[in-house]
């Protein structure tokens, strides 16, 4: 572990209160007791959540339904007030905050406000971005909004390569932003946030694996993260985006086609304790379910605690339990996502 993933993992663990504490530890607790006795019990709230900003996106990334244009649920921009009032009702038990689902967070206008009141709260909060909009100015309020990780995602080091799966994206845009978020973090002599450059391995840039942890190193990020690819139609892979380094695919390769390389077990962590909100108040039950196929209620109608605990969302424990490869977002779920490289 370096000398900055060190330092991010004491800032989380500087945001565990004896409350959270407790919470997690009966979160975690009654997740293994459903294991063990296939049944569904919840004890605790939420140790993590994924709230969404934005369902919108200035790119057009060809494995991402935001990219895509192809959700069939609203488009539109998470509301200051309703953030604060779900914030308001949780964050006594909740430690850790993304805030990404789809889209681009920063195209909200009132994104860093919102980043601002969850840390008001001791909250930790971390966020993903294409980083085409981090201009001088909201690099610099992103360091005063005390974010604790900002994830950029680069995928190329070059832009023919870049834009093969960032369509529509510009390079030069990702760099400058890069640069604008590391200066303005010396410039108000900040530890935070912890910055990534989080790298999604493609058949099209798998030779510049090298290549980004320089880039990296030059610009004076903290990581460089290695993240694996969820294609949809990994059977025919009609992109060409599998990536032929077996490390960094989901996938293997067969007489038949492609296949999914993780074993689905009957039990799925995130359900306890890590689930979504969009924009507009769905509560989903993880982040795989880019389309809300599984809303488990909504919070502009009830409040989180009556969503997490009624029979709907216990009736999903509940099937994951008994056989998670018949639930659709599950199919081409991995939990490594990431490689872990410096």
């Amino acid at each position: 572990m370096s000398k900055f993933s060190r330092r991010d993992s004491f800032n989380l663990l500087s945001k565990l209160t004896l409350s959270k504490f407790w919470n997690a530890l009966k979160v975690w607790s009654s997740y293994h007791i459903s294991k063990w006795f296939k049944k569904p019990i919840q004890w605790g709230y939420p140790i993590s959540i994924s709230f969404e900003p934005t369902t919108s996106c200035n790119l057009r990334c060809p494995e991402c339904p935001s990219g895509l244009r192809a959700f069939t649920r609203p488009t539109g921009m998470l509301e200051q007030n309703f953030f604060k009032e779900t914030i308001d009702q949780l964050h006594k038990q909740l430690w850790y905050l993304v805030f990404y689902f789809q889209g681009e967070p920063y195209l909200n206008p009132d994104f860093l406000n919102m980043v601002k009141y969850a840390s008001s709260k001791k909250i930790y909060t971390a966020t993903s971005t294409n980083a085409h909009y981090l201009t001088d100015d909201n690099a610099r309020r992103t360091i005063e909004s005390g974010l604790d990780r900002l994830i950029i995602s680069i995928d190329g080091t070059t832009q023919d390569v870049y834009q093969q799966y960032r369509v529509g994206g510009n390079l030069e845009k990702v760099i400058a932003g890069a640069k604008n978020i590391v200066k303005w973090k010396k410039q108000l002599n900040s530890k935070k946030p912890f910055i990534v450059f989080q790298f999604l391995v493609v058949k099209p840039n798998e030779y510049q694996i090298e290549d980004v942890k320089k880039l990296g190193k030059e610009i004076g990020v903290d990581d460089v993260w290695f993240k694996t690819a969820q294609i949809y139609d990994y059977k025919n892979d009609p992109n060409n985006l599998i990536p032929t380094i077996n490390k960094y695919s989901r996938y293997r390769k067969t007489e038949k086609g492609y296949e999914f390389k993780g074993k689905l077990g009957n039990h799925c962590w995130r359900l306890w304790h890590d689930p979504v909100i969009t924009w507009d108040g769905v509560v989903a039950p993880c982040c795989f379910d880019k389309d809300t196929q599984h809303p488990m209620g909504n919070l502009k109608k009830q409040s989180f605690k009556d969503v997490w605990k009624n029979g709907k969302y216990r009736n999903f424990r509940q099937q994951i339990l008994k056989g998670r490869k018949n639930i659709d977002i599950c199919a081409n779920c991995s939990e490594g996502t990431k490689v872990w490289e410096s």
